[in-house]
């Protein structure tokens, strides 16, 4: 897997982990980098191209699809991270109309290209899918759940030709995690290990200092192993069907 010469395609790229996970990917030759926005995107690259995108509007979404004539990578990375202790469920809902339902919804409306280019999803995560943040229950509750979507896709379409990378990482230092007072890794840095990990052909992904203890650990986990037995009953082609 490389970037050099690919279409990608990034949402929430205007700043934080998004913006750095494009300019990470025009720095690895992608030829067409496409930023998902919800405000006017300034001072871009040529090979970039701007995307009006809020991926909880179906009409959005589809109308990024109809723009981009072919995909090779999508990246979902827009979300949103709220405190809400206690537990509130109109919370979740929000957490989940973005992070979960506008990630499928994104991954849904795309899947044709990356089936017809033999793409690839990066999810961008957080090792909160393994285990939920007390302060913050339903970003974690959203998280856990848009990594069994991503489970369950890699099931079905991993045999048709499209890998789909977890990223389980740690705090990165953006707007998002100013109120965490924890060590957190740039989010350079982040892009970074994510893309050298997507390289290598990694499924989930721990790249960054707080997560990678977990990696070696990973492949062998309760976890880990049923995912891959599991997917061994989806009948061949169902996918297709």
């Amino acid at each position: 897997m490389t970037f050099k010469g690919k279409t990608v395609l990034v949402t929430g790229a205007n700043r934080g982990i998004g913006k750095a996970l494009a300019a990470e990917a025009l720095a690895r030759g992608a030829e067409r980098v496409y930023c998902g926005t919800r405000k006017p995107l300034t001072g871009t690259d040529e090979r970039v191209t701007a995307l009006t995108l809020d991926i909880t509007d179906p009409g959005q979404v589809q109308a990024a699809a109809d723009q981009v004539e072919s995909l090779d990578i999508l990246i979902n990375n827009a979300g949103i991270m709220i405190p809400d202790v206690p537990f509130d469920p109109s919370v979740l809902d929000r957490h989940m109309a973005v992070n979960f339902h506008g990630s499928n919804a994104m991954i849904q409306a795309f899947l044709p290209k990356l089936l017809q280019s033999g793409g690839s999803v990066i999810n961008i995560l957080s090792v909160v899918a393994l285990a939920p943040l007390p302060f913050f229950p339903s970003y974690s509750i959203s998280k856990a759940a848009a990594f069994t979507l991503i489970k369950t896709l890699r099931a079905f379409y991993t045999p048709q030709g499209v890998r789909f990378h977890a990223v389980l990482g740690g705090p990165v230092d953006t707007d998002m995690t100013k109120e965490l007072d924890t060590p957190k890794v740039s989010p350079e840095v982040a892009a970074q290990g994510i893309f050298d990990a997507v390289e290598k052909g990694e499924e989930d992904i721990f790249p960054d200092p707080a997560s990678s203890p977990l990696a070696g650990m990973w492949l062998g986990s309760p976890d880990k192993i049923l995912e891959q037995q599991f997917a061994q009953l989806v009948p061949s082609g169902q996918a297709d069907a």
